[in-house]
């Protein structure tokens, strides 16, 4: 089984390692920078429960360098794709599936979802249509990925916890694809588990994602602290809460309310969101995939979103005054 990681940063430096551990597939990734240099000249490297391991992986600056693959995984964050399709076009064939990896609603989410709205293409995530176009929805294994991983230096990935990547058909089916790449990720020590509805489990990581990032990276608080604030607080469930209308207007199955899941963030403690590492790192946020799109889908189904509304307008002002920013405002 060929594989390529495209974009092997912590997450899919994370997961490339464990399959180059294991050994049992032709892996490769698409890196850049300082963090190619690094695993090419020393390896990938990466420390779990304390111990080291480094391992040989093959690593290229140019997908062209690796040809067609079975599996292509997109492990880049959901603003850096569109930039990247000519990139990953070699990697390419005809019966190649594509692994997405990227937090927040995705691209092809109305892809086989049946109803009024299938077959739509939501801007926030995909201006033009033209990941649709170019990727071709009929390609993607859906993913949500839970593990926890730092970057700690240029070709070292420190995983701090969770080994879980869920996977699932936008069609529902329980496909031979999906199946075969399952059982190479449990080979590797992760868990695989193949969802029937691997929507509704987008959405409760995305509960939390649309609310608490953007709210981090106003504050510059923590997720403790939002969720000790009364305030803040308020307004992260009032979010939530007009996200579970969407979801639910399109079919979704919360299976755990709000309260617990505002709780579960707290429980993780003194911990700064994505969002607001990226602010403060001067890079490009999150604000499309975890809210924007959000707003979109309320439009399409006609549930309001004002605190949603609210929220991302000074969000996005904040990212454009720092320069960070993906897209133009639309």
């Amino acid at each position: 089984m060929r594989i390529t990681v495209f974009g092997a940063g912590a997450i899919g430096g994370y997961l490339a390692a464990k399959l180059a551990i294991a050994g049992s597939v032709d892996l490769s990734i698409v890196a850049r920078g300082a963090h190619l240099d690094a695993i090419k000249a020393d390896g990938l490297r990466l420390i779990e429960d304390g111990k080291e391991t480094v391992t040989s992986v093959k690593a290229a600056a140019r997908a062209e360098e690796l040809g067609v693959q079975d599996y292509v995984v997109l492990a880049l964050k959901a603003h850096s794709l569109a930039p990247a399709l000519g990139e990953i076009a070699p990697l390419l064939g005809e019966g190649t599936a594509v692994v997405t990896m990227q937090n927040g609603v995705p691209w092809w989410y109305f892809h086989k979802a049946g109803g009024a709205l299938e077959g739509t293409r939501l801007s926030a995530v995909d201006p033009g249509g033209t990941i649709w176009q170019r990727i071709g929805p009929e390609r993607v294994i859906g993913s949500v990925v839970y593990p926890a991983v730092e970057v700690d230096a240029p070709g070292l990935i420190r995983h701090v916890e969770g080994t879980r990547f869920s996977l699932g058909e936008p069609s529902g089916e329980k496909s031979e694809r999906a199946a075969a790449l399952a059982r190479e990720l449990v080979k590797a020590g992760l868990q695989a588990p193949v969802r029937e509805d691997i929507r509704s489990e987008i959405w409760v990581k995305l509960w939390g994602n649309l609310s608490f990032n953007p709210i981090s990276a106003l504050t510059g608080s923590t997720l403790a602290a939002i969720v000790a604030d009364e305030g803040t607080r308020a307004v992260a469930r009032a979010m939530m809460l007009e996200a579970q209308a969407i979801g639910e207007s399109l079919g979704v199955r919360f299976l755990i309310p709000v309260e617990k899941r505002i709780k579960g963030a707290g429980d993780v403690g003194e911990h700064k969101t994505s969002m607001l590492q990226d602010l403060e790192r001067g890079r490009p946020m999150e604000i499309d995939a975890l809210v924007s799109a959000v707003q979109e889908l309320g439009r399409l189904t006609g549930q309001p979103t004002p605190t949603i509304d609210s929220v991302l307008a000074l969000v996005r002002l904040l990212a454009v005054e720092r320069g960070c920013y993906a897209y133009s405002v639309m």
